[in-house]
């Protein structure tokens, strides 16, 4: 049945349609051909593949969306975990890098007239910080007596 078949040379269309039978339509094909080799190109959807490429498409949407949506949970439970190991180390960071702490304590704040400084000492008597007294703190107190001789008695 084949070989009553003209061979055909001019490129076309389409070749081998008029056999129904996949089967028939390849062993066509083989006997016109020149050789066979691996092709890439692209090929229409049917209306059934569309349909089916669509509901894939669906299907794929919605499990992402679970999926970005658990791992947005994920993501704000692990920063919750993280912030205070990421305040530690910026609290490190800075400590390191200024080789000091800010503390705020009460101190003691005393006038020095004759230098009309005013200092601040902490609690192991080490001078903290120091200023310039304002006028209101240069009027003699009768405490400022007291503190002269460091004493109550003397």
């Amino acid at each position: 049945m084949l070989n009553n078949i003209k061979f055909i040379k001019m490129l076309q269309n389409e070749l081998g349609k008029q056999f129904a039978n996949l089967d028939q339509r390849q062993e066509y094909l083989n006997s016109v051909c020149d050789g066979q080799e691996s092709v890439s190109y692209t090929r229409i959807f049917t209306t059934e593949e569309l349909a089916e490429q669509r509901e894939l498409l669906t299907d794929a949407s919605i499990m992402l969306a679970d999926i970005e949506r658990t791992k947005k949970q994920a993501l704000a439970d692990f920063k919750d975990q993280a912030k205070p190991w990421e305040d530690q180390k910026a609290k490190a960071i800075e400590s390191l890098r200024t080789k000091s702490e800010v503390v705020e304590e009460d101190c003691y704040k005393v006038l020095d007239e004759e230098t009309k400084m005013v200092g601040f000492y902490n609690s192991n008597g080490d001078l903290v910080s120091s200023r310039g007294a304002f006028a209101s703190e240069l009027q003699k107190t009768i405490f400022a007596e007291f503190r002269k001789t460091g004493t109550h008695d003397q």
